[in-house]
């Protein structure tokens, strides 16, 4: 049966917008461009206390959405948990992410799982149900290699990465290389914006960091830029505007992504599409299926003084620098959202893996 009419399903926090929340309305948007009818269909979610995580996962659970309104929806789109627990015949995921702090997130600071009687039983409950439920997909994606290798390791299911481009992919530009890196990101302790104020301490101090984002680790940054003596240096802008964003990425040095094992990240293609290189870490996840040591940006240990020596560099050698933002704009360029709605729906067609070559 030809599909006509879609949902797609996201958790939604309120008053929280990064990242995932750009990925499930660019969807929208194109599958609304490629003639589908779409909806989507927003339920809130709350992780806290973890007694919340089963009950807001019920929640999804008990949501029928194989019909509206007497008229058949011929597909439903989840894109990370616990959006795939919906019921649906004909359902598919394209998985941002699962409860990362159930997975590879745990035994490290930034998972608040312990090794208890209950927060075991609660992973080991969660692990399966994502088993069960992601197992009832007709289709199965994920947003980048990385995250389908942690589905595999941990669900033993196997699905296939589906890229596609920034949101703010048609308007990104170059510009003169300023004297600032760029951070862009929730400021939650996964990101590591700490790590990248550590960094910009001990470089060449004629480069500043700006850091775009806001999140619950606000108050302990700005305590430690003030700690290190570098207030003059460090700019914390809070979220800006897109037209804002862009200019900052397009007058940036370079862009500084040092979070631990991202799944996508959106940052890496944005900041190849300004022609910006990056300097990322060995242990970064998704943005190492883009960036390469030396050829469009800098892959090093997440370690303050190597992040430094790297920022340094570009700044003594802007030649070089330009070399490498182009290079990762080659790339960047390669990722379209040409077949990615077509593979969604069930139609086959060739889409950009992430050395740029194609699958079908």
């Amino acid at each position: 049966m030809a599909v006509r009419t879609v949902v797609v399903c996201e958790a939604q926090v309120p008053f929280v917008e990064g990242g995932a929340e750009f990925h499930v309305r660019a969807l929208v948007d194109h599958l609304r461009q490629h003639g589908y009818r779409t909806e989507l269909v927003s339920v809130p979610f709350k992780w806290y206390p973890k007694s919340e995580i089963l009950a807001h996962a019920t929640a999804w659970r008990l949501l029928d959405l194989s019909e509206s309104n007497g008229q058949t929806i011929d597909l439903a789109i989840g894109l990370k948990f616990p959006t795939y627990f919906i019921r649906h015949p004909n359902k598919v995921a394209w998985l941002i992410h699962q409860y990362r702090a159930a997975y590879e997130l745990c035994g490290t600071p930034y998972s608040d799982f312990q090794h208890t009687e209950a927060d075991v039983g609660l992973r080991d409950t969660l692990i399966r149900l994502d088993r069960q439920m992601l197992g009832e997909c007709q289709r199965l994606f994920t947003n980048a290699r990385n995250t389908a290798s942690r589905l595999q390791r941990y669900n033993g299911l196997t699905a296939e990465p589906l890229y596609h481009p920034p949101r703010l992919a048609d308007r990104l530009h170059g510009g003169p290389y300023g004297d600032y890196m760029l951070s862009v990101g929730r400021l939650e302790s996964v990101k590591r914006i700490d790590l990248a104020v550590e960094a910009i301490a001990k470089a060449d101090s004629s480069v500043r960091l700006v850091v775009v984002g806001e999140g619950t680790n606000r108050t302990k940054i700005e305590q430690r830029v003030q700690t290190l003596g570098i207030a003059d240096r460090v700019e914390l802008t809070g979220w800006v505007d897109d037209d804002t964003l862009i200019e900052l990425y397009a007058g940036a040095l370079g862009v500084l992504y040092v979070p631990y094992d991202e799944d996508y990240g959106y940052v890496t293609l944005e900041s190849f599409l300004a022609r910006r290189p990056i300097i990322t870490t060995e242990d970064a996840g998704g943005p190492l299926e883009f960036v390469e040591d030396g050829v469009n940006g800098a892959v090093c240990p997440p370690e303050p003084n190597a992040i430094a020596a790297e920022i340094s560099q570009l700044a003594a050698d802007r030649g070089n620098a330009a070399c490498l933002g182009e290079a990762g704009y080659a790339r960047a360029k390669q990722v379209s959202w040409d077949g990615v709605v077509e593979r969604l729906v069930g139609t086959r067609a060739p889409i950009e893996t992430a050395d740029g070559s194609k699958t079908s």
